[in-house]
C-alpha cells in the first residue's frame, strides 16, 4: 500500500462546529492526547456551520413553534421545548467558560443578545399560542415570557411587520428578551483557532476518502490531498465522523452494524436577505411563524435580525429547495450513492410515506422571486421586491430509521450514531445542530470512553456547573447559570447599535 502512513488517538473528520467542540472538550479533559483533524474545504466552518448557511438562532426553544405540540386533549406538551433550552443553557456554560479562561475572546463576534419572538394569525393560532405561552410561562427555563395579542402593543414589538397591515385577522406575538443570535461561522473559527494553539493538527484541503477497521482494532483512514492528488493513511483509537451531509458516505465505508438501515434526505435552504438599511434599521428581533402544512420544520419561516461581522442584517425564510447534493460543495451524485441494500428498503417506506414533503418541495423550488415576496408580505405587509435578494443557505440532510413508528421515518432532529465499541462516532441530521453541539459531544464522551468518565466528572463541572442536573429542576442554579453566561458573554446590554 502505497502512501505515507501516521498513528494518533484522535481523529475528527469535518472542522464544522461540532468537531471544534469535540475537540475543545477533549483537550480540556486530556492535553496529551494528540488530534488531528481532516477538511475537505481550505477553511472551518465553511459548510454547514457558515453563519450564511444557518439561521444563527440560538435554539432555546424560546420561539420555535413546532418544539411545542398540541395534544389531542387541548394542552401543551413542552417536554421537548424543556430538553432543548436545557441542551442550549449547556452551550452557554460551556462558552462561558472558554471566554473566561481567555481560551477564545471576545464573544460579542459570535453571540449578542436579541428577543426571540413567535407571531401567529388567525383565531386558531393565537388560542394555541395562548395555551402555549401559559404552559411555558409556569416553567422558571421560560421566566420573563410576554404575550400580547394587542396592536398597540405588538406595534411597540414589532413595528416594521404591523405598519401598513390591512387584514383585520387576529394576531398576536409573545417575546422573551433572553434569546440570542449566534454566529456559529465565526465560532467555529475561534475553537479552531485556539485547537491549532494547543498544536492540533488542523489539515485543511484534504478529504478523507476511505475508513476500515485493521487487524489491531483502530480505524485507518484513507486522505486524499485536495491540490496534489496525493493519499496518506492515518490510524487513530477514535474517529468522531462530523462531516454535516458528508457523514452518512463514511458511517456507511466504516461498515459499523449501527450504521446500517439509515438513509438521508437532503434538503437546501434560500433565505432573502435585506438591502435596505432603512428597512433593516426597523427590526430588532427573531420572529418564528408556524410551518405551512406538510412543511419539514426546518422551513418555520422566520425573520430575522442577525449579527454579521458585527453589521446588523435582515433575513427572511427559509424557503425550501432541492438538490440531490449531500453538502453545498458536494456531488450531484450523493443521493443516489447513499442508497445501499440494508437501507433501500427504509428509503423506500419514506418515499411512499412522504408525499406531502416532496409535493412541498416540488411546490417551494418552482417558487419565483415575487411568490416568495408574498410570502415575505404575510410578515411585512409593504416589503418592496427591490429591498431583497436571495441567498442560498447550506444543505441538510435529514434522517431517515426505522423507528417504533415504522419503517423509513424521517427524523427532523440530531442523531447521533455510536458503534458498540465507542471507537467511532457520527453525527447526523439537522436543526437544533449547532445551539445544542456541547450537550451532543458530551453524549458521545460519555458514551466512547465510559471508563474515562469518573475521572473526568470534576472537570466537566467545572466547565458545565449544571452537568449532570435539571436546571428546570434547580430555579436557585438556573438564575446563576444565567447571571454567570449573561455576564462572561456580554448579554447584559439591552440594545447595541451597529451600522
Amino acid at each position: 500500500m502505497s502512501g505515507k502512513e501516521t498513528k494518533t488517538d484522535v481523529i475528527l473528520i469535518g472542522a464544522g462546529i461540532m468537531s471544534a467542540t469535540l475537540g475543545t472538550l477533549l483537550k480540556e479533559l486530556v492535553p496529551e492526547w494528540e488530534i488531528k483533524v481532516f477538511e475537505k474545504l481550505e477553511n472551518a466552518g465553511k459548510e454547514s456551520s457558515n453563519e450564511w448557511n444557518n439561521a444563527g438562532t440560538g435554539h432555546a426553544a424560546l420561539c420555535e413553534l413546532n418544539y411545542t405540540v398540541e395534544k389531542p386533549d387541548g394542552s401543551i406538551d413542552i417536554s421537548k421545548a424543556i430538553n432543548i433550552n436545557e441542551q442550549f443553557q449547556v452551550s452557554m456554560q460551556f462558552w462561558s467558560y472558554l471566554v473566561k479562561n481567555k481560551l477564545i475572546k471576545n464573544p460579542q463576534d459570535f453571540i449578542m443578545p436579541l428577543p426571540h419572538m413567535s407571531m401567529v394569525q388567525g383565531e386558531k393560532d393565537v388560542k394555541f399560542l395562548k395555551k402555549r405561552f401559559e404552559a411555558l410561562l409556569s416553567n422558571p427555563l421560560f421566566k420573563g415570557m410576554e404575550f400580547s395579542d394587542n396592536p398597540a402593543k405588538l406595534m411597540e414589538w414589532i413595528p416594521l411587520i404591523m405598519q401598513n397591515r390591512t387584514s383585520d385577522e387576529p394576531i398576536a406575538a409573545t417575546k422573551i428578551d433572553s434569546g440570542t443570535d449566534v454566529n456559529f461561522g465565526a465560532l467555529t473559527k475561534m475553537l479552531f483557532d485556539h485547537l491549532k494553539d494547543k498544536n492540533v493538527d488542523i489539515k485543511y484541503k484534504n478529504s478523507v476518502e476511505n475508513i476500515n477497521r485493521t487487524s489491531d482494532g483502530l480505524w485507518k483512514l484513507k486522505v486524499r490531498n485536495v491540490d496534489s492528488g496525493s493519499a496518506e493513511y492515518h490510524t487513530a483509537k477514535f474517529v468522531f465522523i462530523g462531516g454535516g451531509g458528508g457523514s452518512l458516505h463514511l458511517l456507511q465505508k466504516s461498515g459499523i452494524p449501527e450504521g446500517k438501515h439509515i438513509g438521508g434526505f437532503p434538503v437546501s435552504g434560500i433565505f432573502m436577505v435585506c438591502k435596505n438599511p432603512e428597512v433593516i434599521a426597523q427590526h430588532h428581533a427573531k420572529v418564528y411563524g408556524k410551518a405551512k402544512l406538510g412543511a419539514p420544520p426546518m422551513s418555520v419561516p422566520h425573520l430575522d435580525t442577525r449579527f454579521i461581522d458585527n453589521k446588523k442584517s435582515l433575513l427572511f425564510g427559509p424557503f425550501a429547495g432541492f438538490s440531490p447534493k449531500f453538502l453545498k460543495t458536494g456531488s450531484m451524485f450523493d443521493l443516489v450513492t447513499s442508497v445501499k441494500p440494508n437501507n433501500v428498503l427504509t428509503m423506500l417506506a419514506a418515499g411512499a410515506k412522504e408525499m406531502s414533503l416532496t409535493k412541498y418541495l416540488i411546490q417551494q423550488v418552482m417558487l419565483t422571486k415575487e411568490q416568495r415576496m408574498e410570502e415575505l408580505r404575510e410578515f411585512i405587509p409593504n416589503a418592496k421586491s427591490e429591498d431583497w435578494d436571495l441567498v442560498v443557505a447550506g444543505q441538510r440532510v435529514q434522517v431517515i430509521k426505522d423507528t417504533a413508528e415504522g419503517k423509513g421515518t424521517l427524523q427532523f432532529g440530531t442523531e447521533v450514531i455510536t458503534a458498540a465499541d465507542g471507537s467511532i462516532a457520527a453525527l447526523l441530521g439537522a436543526s437544533p445542530g449547532a445551539s445544542t453541539a456541547v450537550h451532543v459531544m458530551l453524549k458521545i464522551i460519555n458514551k466512547c470512553f465510559p471508563q474515562q468518565m469518573n475521572q473526568w466528572e470534576t472537570k466537566i463541572k467545572e466547565m458545565i456547573p449544571s452537568y449532570g442536573m435539571s436546571l428546570m429542576e434547580n430555579p436557585d442554579l438556573l438564575e446563576e447559570v444565567h447571571a454567570l453566561t449573561a455576564k462572561t458573554l456580554d448579554l447584559n446590554e439591552k440594545e447595541r447599535v451597529y451600522t
